[in-house]
């Protein structure tokens, strides 16, 4: 579908938004997500013994029925598909989210369904196994997500724990390319081994990393082809080539969105916002609609049911 915006996507019948999922998904044609075979028919109420679901499709060689939803974020759904496109390209309009319950109301769904709605979009929008290390220059950065500790009930505070309350916050290790992508993720510990394994299973050797003063970090120098530091204690922020303000940039963007939009992020959903805030960095030169499609495409081979993101 050519000259789509978000009048046109809002516009949508169910009919044009499946045929819009279809283009997406099998763009050469029906693939059968059972067998992955392109002999395939769709059931249409003429040639159907009795009545037929729209969309519906049969494989000519392992004989089984399917929708494009099958094998999707989209299975199991009972949202209808128009609202799903709506969903996507909201969430990939918005630079800093758009939280469940102003979804719920654009939508017109429950609350309940636009948080599922959420969490099975960035389920699309989660990172896969990166098809090339990060390289160039790559900025190494670290921050912390929650709340803090003079906020708690009396009753849970830690004595003496006012200060940074890192104790009361989840770790988030960062890596950014210089003007290339960002891979981010939740991590146990801010300490050497982790931060180091992070870098060493993500960038290339041959690459110079650029940190701030952070003893963990010390020793990069040994193996990679260079290691620049910049004292932040020192008011230093940039040396010439040595600067972290790319991946600041990053943090600030997901600090912003978290108490701006999200207003809390328990630890046990935040991998899943910072696959968000991530998604659309490494998308951020593309449109909106182009940025969606991008989405609605990382949709296939993934599943996500409501008690998965519950659960504790």
């Amino acid at each position: 579908m050519d000259n789509v915006n978000f009048s046109t996507l809002s516009r949508m019948t169910e009919d044009e938004a499946r045929a819009f999922i279809e283009e997406l998904r099998w763009p050469n044609g029906p693939i059968c997500p059972h067998c992955q075979s392109t002999d395939v028919y769709k059931i249409t109420p003429k040639t159907a013994k009795s009545k037929t679901r729209p969309g519906l499709y049969s494989c000519a060689k392992c004989r089984k029925q399917f929708t494009v939803t099958v094998g999707t974020i989209f299975e199991g759904s009972r949202i209808p598909l128009s609202k799903w496109v709506v969903a996507f390209y909201l969430m990939n309009s918005s630079k800093k989210g758009i939280s469940a319950h102003q979804l719920h109301r654009t939508l017109g769904v429950t609350y309940k369904t636009a948080w599922f709605m959420e969490h099975r979009i960035r389920e699309s929008m989660s990172k896969e196994p990166v098809a090339a290390l990060l390289s160039g220059v790559v900025e190494a950065d670290e921050t912390y997500i929650g709340g803090k500790e003079k906020n708690k009930h009396a009753s849970k505070r830690t004595k003496g724990n006012q200060g940074r309350s890192t104790k009361t916050k989840t770790p988030v290790a960062i890596l950014v390319e210089r003007d290339g992508r960002v891979l981010a993720q939740k991590v146990v510990s801010t300490d050497a081994k982790t931060l180091k394994n992070n870098i060493r299973n993500n960038v290339a050797k041959s690459a110079t990393i650029v940190t701030d003063e952070w003893i963990a970090y010390a020793g990069l120098d040994a193996e990679f082809a260079g290691h620049e530091v910049v004292e932040h204690r020192r008011g230093e922020y940039v040396r010439g080539n040595a600067y972290t303000n790319t991946a600041e940039s990053w943090i600030a963007l997901l600090k912003r969105g978290i108490v701006g939009t999200f207003h809390h992020v328990s630890e046990q959903h935040l991998d899943r916002y910072v696959n968000e805030f991530g998604f659309r960095w490494n998308h951020r030169k593309s449109s909106d609609v182009e940025r969606m499609k991008a989405a609605i495409r990382g949709a296939e081979g993934k599943r996500l049911y409501y008690r998965d993101p519950v659960k504790h």
